[in-house]
């Protein structure tokens, strides 16, 4: 599942090992998507990952996620994390569309016979 939409605010680093003594740290990112209803969406990015993917306060970015929730004394809990990275090429704004060309004619012979 893709998730695009802009860096609006990026949480502290957390980490710590894990019951079989593995070291573990996870990076959170508030990211805003666009259109007429702006959602906000809290991304997780784990271990090495933070490092390459590198997401900075104010890119557009386009995310691949996977959502995994799972239960815990009764109550669930939803995780949004992100695999994958792709930036806007067009230097932070929307994504463009293609320029299309139109064309217009009230000649008889363009008209469609339906």
């Amino acid at each position: 599942m893709d998730l695009s939409g802009k860096v609006i605010n990026q949480l502290p680093e957390v980490g710590g090992n894990s019951k079989s003594g593995n070291a573990w740290r996870k990076q959170e990112y508030i990211i805003e998507t666009g259109g007429q209803y702006p959602k906000k969406v809290c991304v997780s990015i784990w271990g090495d990952k933070i490092d390459q993917f590198g997401l900075k306060v104010g890119e557009q970015v386009t995310l691949g996620v996977d959502v995994e929730s799972r239960e815990y004394n009764g109550r669930w809990y939803t995780e949004v994390k992100a695999f994958k990275v792709d930036r806007a090429s067009n230097g932070g704004g929307a994504a463009s569309m293609p320029e299309v060309d139109t064309f217009y004619s009230e000649s008889e012979e363009d008209k469609l016979p339906f």
